[in-house]
């Protein structure tokens, strides 16, 4: 596992990255994505102490960035104090040993400094499980570079065999965690599959929110809901799923779920691990997918958050395209349409046209009734507990209930209906 409180121990560094023509654009660095990687750093308790952008024609399969720039990146990390340098960019593993060795000082790339936060973020068990799983496939093919330093003793008595034979023992036993892992976040999938169940029964619409990083999709959830999540303004700074009751109006109830920041290059084995909870979004009756107005590469972020929809099979849900913080928007003007809201959650502002849009779409023509029920039809009462949403029932020479009931209960209960109310 990686070491506990990395960032903390070592917090001074040099921003590194590499935009080579041939690289994808989840591979390549960028003068924002450094400054992003910036406020990860800066999430993870670190310090940025410079950066360094190469544009080089492709990466140098020994070193990457290429020996001369390695070599500078080294001088600068020497006269600034810096002991941790950041490269924005993917490294093999290979590459990341051959840095560490040159540069003289602990290497790592944007995914396991993104890894190393969600480590100190994760809350719950079940964020701990995926986190853990992600950690373990990441180091899992680094464990040769971490046993690279018996290679300089080959051919010593009692190095190389036991070298190797220690390295084998620690991938088994790896391997035998991530299998323990995976097992027990299918039983997370099982549990979530079973509520998922109880929720379609009951006929209760699932509303999921999702954004780029620090979009403000918990204080939106706040907002709306009075959850109460910490809010702040640092990247990542909630990731366990909290789910609440909102009442749309008086005929449309939802459960709404905030769910894990997306991020440009975020690690595929972060997006395999929460796949548990992201799953969550195949599911959902409606995405709100919280953009930051203010942001000015927030077509860019969007597109991300698209992109990993799409690669998590939830491109069919139905979408709202929610344009957050408009209270401090300044350029052109912001996209509108039917499926589009611009709101302030900070301020409350928009709210009021959020919930309407979400009840044009969720409110699947419910509506408040009085039925009178005989008393050996008392069963039909259990019946409206499970599918309806009871506001009152009294005892007198029927059961009289009121209650907000859809379309297809209403039918089923139809010879009790007393009378409609608007």
């Amino acid at each position: 596992m990686f070491e506990k409180n990395q960032i903390k121990e070592i917090n001074r560094a040099v921003l590194a990255g590499l935009n080579a023509p041939g690289l994808s654009p989840e591979e390549n660095a960028s003068e924002e994505s450094l400054e992003e990687l910036a406020a990860l750093l800066e999430t993870a308790g670190g310090v940025c102490l410079g950066t360094v952008l190469q544009n080089k024609s492709a990466p140098d399969p020994r070193t990457f960035i290429g020996e001369g720039k390695a070599a500078e990146i080294k001088e600068l990390a020497r006269s600034l104090g810096a002991d941790l340098v950041i490269f924005d960019n993917p490294l093999s593993p290979s590459q990341q040993r051959v840095l560490t060795e040159e540069l003289g000082v602990t290497v790592m790339d944007r995914s396991a400094l993104i890894l190393d936060i969600f480590a100190k973020r994760a809350r719950t068990s079940e964020g701990r499980l995926q986190v853990a799983l992600a950690q373990y496939k990441y180091l899992l093919p680094r464990l040769t570079g971490m046993w690279k330093h018996l290679e300089r003793q080959e051919g010593a008595i009692g190095t190389r065999g036991p070298g190797e034979t220690q390295m084998e023992t620690d991938r088994r036993i790896i391997h035998r965690k991530i299998n323990k892992l995976e097992e027990e976040l299918k039983d997370v999938r099982r549990v979530r599959s079973t509520q998922r169940e109880r929720r379609e029964k009951n006929e209760v619409p699932v509303v999921a929110i999702v954004g780029y990083t620090n979009a403000g999709k918990s204080t939106l959830l706040n907002a709306l809901t009075g959850a109460d999540i910490p809010a702040n303004n640092r990247l990542f700074d909630t990731l366990d799923t909290t789910t609440r009751t909102l009442e749309i109006s008086d005929t449309c109830t939802v459960l709404i779920s905030d769910t894990v920041g997306f991020i440009s290059k975020l690690p595929h084995q972060l997006v395999d691990a929460f796949k548990a909870t992201l799953e969550e979004l195949t599911f959902a009756d409606l995405l709100l997918h919280v953009i930051d107005a203010n942001h000015p590469s927030w077509r860019e972020q969007a597109e991300v958050v698209d992109k990993l929809i799409r690669e998590l099979g939830a491109a069919e849900t139905p979408r709202l395209e929610v344009f957050n913080k408009c209270d401090q928007f300044v350029g052109d003007i912001l996209p509108h349409g039917e499926d589009i809201v611009s709101i302030s959650a900070r301020t409350g502002a928009g709210l009021p046209d959020l919930l309407d849009a979400i009840g044009r779409r969720l409110d699947a023509g419910a509506r408040r009734v009085e039925l009178r029920l005989p008393y050996d039809k008392g069963g039909l009462l259990d019946q409206l507990y499970r599918e309806a949403k009871v506001e009152r029932v009294d005892y007198g020479e029927t059961i009289e209930v009121t209650a907000v009931c859809t379309p297809r209960t209403l039918g089923q209960l139809a010879d009790y209906l007393a009378q409609a109310e608007g």
